[in-house]
């Protein structure tokens, strides 16, 4: 099987919030939500259901929006 080429999202289609109630922070990208103790984390989570959906992510953590 040839391997498949990912596309790139950029940063900026990647929501990144703090959970309310609870100590961590959520990611949010193409309907996919992760969650982790802290934004880095929440960011390196979310790299695995769109990889399996097809995309990759390219570029730093994107800051949470409160």
């Amino acid at each position: 099987m040839a391997p498949r080429t990912l596309k790139t999202i950029s940063t900026s289609k990647i929501t990144i919030f703090k959970i309310r109630n609870r100590s961590g922070y959520a990611a949010l990208c193409l309907q996919n939500l992760t969650e982790g103790r802290t934004a880095a984390q929440a960011y390196s989570r979310l790299m695995h259901p769109l990889k399996r959906m097809g995309y990759q992510l390219n570029g730093k953590v994107p800051k949470p929006k409160r």
